[in-house]
């Protein structure tokens, strides 16, 4: 294994160096989503306004698209919902 001189000589980041480094990649990674966002929102819009679909309809999809994408187990989610819900 090769070392270079420069990772020798280089003294480690300050925790403030990292919350920079940090900040910076965040900001640069939500610049990046944004485009996606902003796509998501008029495709809502766009299904409500052509009478498609309606918020809560587009809401229970991506719930019931999500409970099946994570393989929930609906007797545990049955159980939970009666735990919580239990006064």
């Amino acid at each position: 294994m090769s070392y270079s001189v420069d990772n020798v000589t280089d003294k480690p980041k300050s925790k403030e160096e990292h919350m920079k480094d940090f900040v910076k990649s965040m900001v640069s990674i939500e610049q990046a989503i944004q485009p996606y966002k902003d796509q998501r929102s008029d495709l809502r819009k766009n299904y409500v306004e052509n009478g498609f679909l309606t918020k809560q309809e587009m809401k229970n999809v991506m719930r019931a698209y999500r409970l099946m994408k994570d393989q929930t187990d609906f007797s545990e989610l049955e159980q939970a919902y009666k735990t919580v819900s239990t006064p």
